[in-house]
């Protein structure tokens, strides 16, 4: 039989070797300097009360100084390190909140030796919901000879979360811009909402649908050579215009220029009150409700006025 070695001799060799490693290890890790280093870590607020909204920016990053071997800290990855302020019982106002070395996590081997800066000031406002119109975001005009009907927004109001004074000073909230250009039909789209301040934000709806309506614009007609009446002519006075007819210009839709006939267009001058001599007066034109007069050429005539007597 193969003689058999006592317990604590027995693998002598791989034990010899553990002790050869361990020792190699001691002095390699004792031989390195201590280095002490500054970084930027996050700041990472923890136990927001809920009825509570901070006003303007709240810090994201502190400074740090560390202090480890220089092994340890080369492998100190983005993140590794981080501070945490607890925020449990804070109250609306202003209030200040120390950061001590204590409230930074660092991997094992790493002290922090000092934060900057040591104090944090935070101003807290009570939070508040309310419901604003939504704006839709149009650019562009569409194809020649259509024009921008009704824009409807659907839902047009939403729910906003925020700071009680940025709350209430918010108006409306809006879409993102929907081009229009040289369109000759309809457009609806399903968009984005937003909010200008960055305070404020949306409390659960994200998109709205905008539907414009794209529709013909309308025409103009010209009805040529329409005598001038003299309105309001006084007694034992004659009057003659020159010229005696004019050009009126109308716009509408095509289906009320199309009903408008042209002896329904009346051009005028009224000369209540004028005694005899000659004016230079306006034209005026009497039109259909569905119809608008645009221009008269000419706007103004020779008007000249005689007494019956002469």
């Amino acid at each position: 039989m193969p003689m058999s070695w006592p317990w604590p001799f027995r693998h002598v060799g791989l034990k010899l070797m553990s002790v050869g490693l361990a020792v190699l290890l001691w002095m390699t890790v004792s031989g390195e300097e201590t280095v002490e280093r500054g970084l930027r870590v996050p700041l990472e607020l923890q136990q927001f009360p809920a009825a509570l909204e901070i006003q303007g920016e709240a810090p994201s990053t502190v400074d740090v100084r560390v202090r480890g071997t220089s092994g340890v800290l080369s492998r100190v990855a983005s993140g590794d390190i981080v501070a945490v302020l607890d925020l449990h019982g804070a109250r609306a106002g202003n209030r200040l909140f120390p950061v001590t070395p204590d409230q930074v996590h660092a991997p094992f081997g790493v002290e922090v030796v000092q934060v900057t800066p040591s104090t944090v000031a935070l101003a807290f406002e009570t939070s508040m919901t309310r419901e604003v119109p939504v704006t839709a975001s149009i650019e562009g005009m569409p194809a020649p000879g259509y024009v921008v009907g009704k824009v409807t927004v659907s839902p047009n109001r939403v729910e906003i979360v925020g700071p009680e004074s940025a709350v209430k000073r918010a108006r409306e909230a809006l879409t993102e811009t929907i081009s229009i250009a040289d369109l000759r039909d309809p457009r609806s789209e399903d968009v984005t909402i937003g909010l200008i301040d960055p305070a404020l934000r949306l409390k659960t709806q994200r998109t709205v649908t905008v539907a414009v309506q794209i529709l013909p614009g309308p025409l103009e007609r010209t009805l040529r050579n329409r005598p001038v009446h003299l309105r309001n002519l006084g007694p034992h006075l004659s009057a003659q215009a020159m010229p005696v007819v004019v050009d009126v210009g109308l716009r509408g839709s095509r289906e009320a220029l199309s009903r408008v006939e042209a002896d329904a267009v009346t051009a005028y001058i009224d000369v209540v009150g004028l005694v005899a001599g000659d004016y230079m007066l306006s034209v005026h034109a009497d039109a259909s409700d569905q119809a608008g007069v645009t221009h008269i050429d000419p706007a103004t005539v020779q008007v000249r006025i005689t007494s019956a007597k002469d």
